[in-house]
């Protein structure tokens, strides 16, 4: 396997992050704003879900009892 310097790494480096398309403050803010969304929406989601698994182990504690 081939050594590469330090020197060749960060030119490397250079020349890979110049072919890098960064995306645009619009695609940026769309994605953060989805991002949002569906994280809201999944906590909703799991909070329905929590509350329904824990009024069946309370009623089950309670026949239990």
């Amino acid at each position: 396997m081939a050594k590469t310097t330090p020197t060749e790494f960060i030119n490397q480096v250079r020349a890979e992050t110049r072919k890098v398309v960064w995306p645009t403050w619009k695609e940026t803010w769309v994605t953060a704003i989805m991002v949002v969304i569906m994280t809201s929406v999944l906590a909703v989601f799991f909070l329905g879900v929590d509350a329904v698994f824990e009024a069946i182990v309370r009623s089950l504690l309670k026949f239990a009892q």
